[in-house]
């Protein structure tokens, strides 16, 4: 029998198998070492790291808007101000029931089923709610899934000055243009933060919201502007310029004794935002004469008194030909003002040399920034002498070749009200940071003495005759002295002046006698009639009277009870005058005006005013009057008044015939019923 041999394994193969299990157990021994090191690292070193990842996944953290601060007006009322709303915005993946969904939109937001229905079956990953909401809605979406509120400042205008280029814009949050972007470093305020407590799922847990960082409201800027001096001023020049057909216009209000701007509105009949008050320049037409006269009267080279030719009405010189729209020909310097004769004042100006012409222009501001704290400010055209040609003198006295702004108008008229001093223009009256303190205050600033007060008191005293007696008597008042001048010039384009087309301005100042008000207005292009006595100045007179009727508006009534006149009758010329035709461009005579349907304050029969007496004053007998007349017959005695009801008057608290006070309060007592006027005089 054979025997079957045992085959032979080599030294080499039978350490095989030991060696693969001690490298597997290696293998081990270092995976589950770098497991373990791996395990340290996550747990030890970068334990907070991965906490934090995993605190955020259980939270929200979010930015909480700052409110913008305030811009308010001289007594505190709002202009702009921030007012705290919610957007809702909706994820439609994450919601679970949709219609529990939609309900609760309708519900909480007040929006249609339809228009729920489109945010909540949209396709988009996150799609917002139209609108925002008050912040309430908050608590209605708190624990519903795939519904988000997210809070934002809106910004809001109680006055109704929305898209003014004066206080600006916000977009997308950014300020853009006028006192929003001027103080935006005080305005804007700092964002907080809020975070959120968040489930599995990453809805909001209700009640699990902590403001980490409370947001810091934005400081205030108070201007000079007066709320209802700034309707006023709105209302007179829109319906002004619809009733022209212009195509804008601008009407300032200046308090001269201060420079603090009441009211500056800049308005197109396309409703474009402008701000044309200070930044578009135009050839000034006749209302540069009062300051030519200065100029003459204050070098010593004219007066008042002196005798001027203006011969048939037409003047060459140098090739240039004036024109006035009739001829007078002798009369003096005060009665060429007065009516506004080319020739007369193109003559007198031949007095001045070219550098004492453009000095005194200079020193009334033109040509120059005013200060007013606005970007685009333009500073006009006022060329150095030495550019003059030989025409050029002639222009400037008559308004043209000279372009000034709105606002240098006004403050230089400012300076002919006050005595003599050009003042810079105020708009910001207070800013306040946002724990409240007062980081700058606008004060009073005299950039200049223009001309002595005895120069300027004379002058005031040909305007008064221009409002009554010349080409201003459209804005004249029966129960106080008003002082301006009216001003007519053609309207410049791209291919020289436009055919047709003018520029119709008045400037005035109340009372005449202590002036409280400057008023600019400047109608452009306006249609069919086109004088500024004519067009220009009505606007003057309606704004005051309006401002005399308002409640609350910054007049010294107290000192106006020492201006006040008697009013038994319109104002009469105070002296006789010669048979002179209002002189200017264009028509022989002032077209006629369509009636003025705009007028805040329709003038009624005259009504002779209380006169006024040192100290006490009787209060008038006003029953039987319509309200709004008694009270600017109120007003024009030097009262403060207060009245309930509409329509007739049926008695006064105190009485009629009760002694009081200049500036104590009048009560008006009306009646809607028209019984109310059996129950006063006849």
């Amino acid at each position: 029998m054979t025997r079957r041999s045992t085959p032979r394994v080599s030294p080499a193969r039978a350490g095989r198998p030991a060696g693969r299990r001690r490298f597997v157990l290696a293998f081990w021994l270092l995976a589950g070492l770098v497991l373990v090191l791996r395990a340290l690292q996550v747990q030890v070193l970068q334990g907070h790291v991965w906490s934090e990842v995993a605190e955020n996944q259980q939270r929200r953290t979010v930015k909480v808007p700052a409110a913008r601060g305030s811009i308010l007006d001289r007594n505190g009322a709002a202009l702009a101000a921030s007012q705290e709303r919610m957007r809702v915005a909706v994820a439609p993946s994450e919601i679970k029931d949709r219609e529990q969904a939609e309900a609760r939109l309708v519900e909480a937001l007040g929006i249609s089923r339809s228009e729920a229905r489109s945010v909540v079956r949209s396709e988009r990953r996150w799609k917002y709610v139209p609108g925002d909401f008050s912040p309430s809605v908050r608590e209605a979406f708190e624990g519903v899934s795939g519904i988000h509120t997210e809070r934002v400042m809106r910004r809001v205008y109680p006055a109704g000055m929305r898209g003014t280029v004066l206080l600006g814009t916000l977009q997308d949050g950014q300020a853009t243009g006028g006192i929003e972007q001027m103080f935006d470093e005080i305005l804007s305020g700092e964002p907080g933060e809020e975070v959120s407590a968040r489930d599995g799922g990453g809805r909001e847990i209700p009640g699990e919201t902590w403001m980490v960082r409370p947001p810091v409201a934005g400081g205030s800027v108070a201007l000079t502007l007066d709320q209802d001096v700034q309707e006023i001023a709105v209302e007179a020049l829109r319906a002004q310029i619809a009733s022209t057909q212009a195509s804008g216009g601008d009407l300032i209000v200046v308090d001269p004794r201060t420079g603090e701007v009441l009211a500056m509105v800049s308005l197109r009949a396309d409703n474009k935002p402008a701000l044309s008050a200070i930044n578009a320049p135009y050839e000034p037409g006749s209302t540069i004469k009062p300051l030519i006269v200065v100029a003459l009267l204050e070098h010593g080279v004219a007066r008042l008194s002196d005798s001027i030719d203006t011969g048939n009405g037409t003047w060459t010189v140098n090739g240039r030909t004036v024109h006035d729209t009739s001829p007078h020909g002798h009369f003096t310097l005060a009665d060429a003002l007065r009516v506004s004769s080319n020739v007369g004042l193109a003559k007198a100006a031949q007095a001045l040399t070219p550098e004492a012409l453009y000095g005194s222009l200079r020193d009334f501001g033109l040509g120059t920034y005013t200060g007013v704290p606005l970007a685009g400010e333009g500073r006009g055209v006022l060329r150095d002498p030495s550019r003059w040609s030989g025409q050029s003198a002639v222009s400037h006295a008559i308004g043209y070749e000279v372009n000034v702004t709105p606002i240098q108008m006004t403050m230089a008229y400012a300076a002919l009200a006050n005595g003599g001093k050009l003042m810079e223009p105020i708009l910001v009256r207070e800013v306040r940071d946002a724990a409240g303190r007062v980081v700058e205050r606008g004060r009073p600033r005299v950039v200049r003495s223009v001309a002595s007060e005895e120069v300027v008191a004379s002058v005031r005293e040909v305007l008064v005759d221009v409002v009554e007696d010349g080409t201003g008597t459209r804005a004249a008042m029966s129960t106080f002295r008003v002082a301006g001048k009216s001003g007519t010039s053609r309207a410049y384009g791209v291919g020289g002046y436009e055919p047709n087309a003018y520029y119709s301005s008045f400037v005035g100042f109340f009372p005449a006698d202590d002036p409280q008000l400057v008023v600019y207005v400047k109608l452009d292009r306006p249609r069919g009639a086109y004088y500024g006595g004519s067009v220009a100045a009505p606007v003057t007179l309606a704004t005051l009277e309006s401002i005399l009727a308002a409640r609350g508006t910054p007049l010294d009534r107290s000192a106006l009870a020492q201006t006040t006149r008697r009013a038994e009758a319109a104002p009469v010329p105070s002296r006789v005058r010669g048979p002179f035709r209002f002189a200017g461009r264009g028509a022989p005579e002032p077209a006629p005006v369509p009636p003025n349907p705009w007028a805040a304050l329709p003038s009624p029969e005259p009504v002779p005013a209380a006169t006024p007496t040192e100290g006490a004053l009787r209060v008038p007998d006003l029953r039987g009057l319509s309200a709004r007349v008694a009270v600017r017959r109120l007003h024009a005695s030097g009262f403060r008044v207060r009245w309930s009801g509409e329509g007739i008057v049926s008695g006064t608290r105190p009485g009629s015939g009760s002694i009081a006070a200049p500036g104590d309060t009048i009560q008006i007592v009306a009646s809607s019923s028209r019984d109310g006027r059996r129950a006063g005089r006849p």
